[in-house]
This record gives structure tokens, C-alpha cells and sequence, in this order.
């Protein structure tokens, strides 16, 4: 994980999306509009990340400031760094609770800043 996020601190999402299991399963955690949950690699790439794609300025960085582990679940706290095509920053804090088995990652529950993400988005 901390060698996916430095890349991904870098801009390079490729170790990233490399470490998905086939059956990745990724949820916005909580109630509200932004609460959905991606089952699949394919559901994940095709729908999330195409959308990270055409709203955030290539490239997509999150930044890595901490690591918990605890067996096969990895808690990152991390910031991202990035721009919408409009010139507005979106820099959301995360916490993403990542479950890897197998060498791979089969789930991420994702707490992030929503009103933050409603104010970029449909603000």
C-alpha cells in the first residue's frame, strides 16, 4: 500500500488499479447522495474511476499521510490534490479502509468530506 500511494502521490495510478481483485468491491461510506457501492473491478474502473477521469485535471494525486495495519485490513488517512477542469481545487480527505487478500484488494470503504464534494460538484 505505501508503495501504491507513492505513486499515486505522483500521479500514476497504475499500481493502483493493478492491485484490484476481479471482484473489488469499493463503498462511499453513509447515507447521504454520495453512498454507493462499486462491485467489481469493471464496476470500479467503468464507473468511479471514468468519472475521476473527466472531473479532476489529469493527473489524479492522492496523498499518503498515514498508515494503520492490522492483519489484512490497511487504513490509509489520506489528501488529495487535484484540480476540476474548471480551475476549482478539489482537495478531499479520505479514509480509506482496504481489506487485502491474496496480494490483492478486495474491498475499500471510503469516508471522505461530501459536503465538499457537493460543493465542487453541484455547487
Amino acid at each position: 500500500m505505501q508503495y501504491i500511494f507513492d505513486q499515486l502521490s505522483q500521479g500514476n495510478d497504475q499500481p493502483f488499479i493493478d492491485s484490484m481483485a476481479d471482484t473489488m468491491r469499493w463503498t462511499w461510506m453513509g447515507s447521504g447522495q454520495w453512498s454507493k457501492t462499486f462491485d467489481g473491478k469493471q464496476a470500479v474502473l467503468g464507473e468511479l474511476w471514468a468519472a475521476v477521469r473527466t472531473t479532476l485535471k489529469s493527473p489524479y494525486k492522492v496523498i499518503a499521510n498515514r498508515f494503520i495495519a492490522d492483519d489484512d485490513y490497511v487504513v490509509v488517512e489520506a489528501t488529495g490534490q487535484n484540480t476540476t477542469p474548471d480551475g476549482k481545487l478539489y482537495n478531499n480527505k479520505y479514509c480509506w479502509v482496504c481489506h487485502i487478500t491474496e496480494g490483492k484488494l478486495q474491498e475499500l470503504n471510503e469516508y471522505m468530506d461530501t459536503q465538499l464534494v457537493t460543493e465542487t460538484f453541484q455547487g
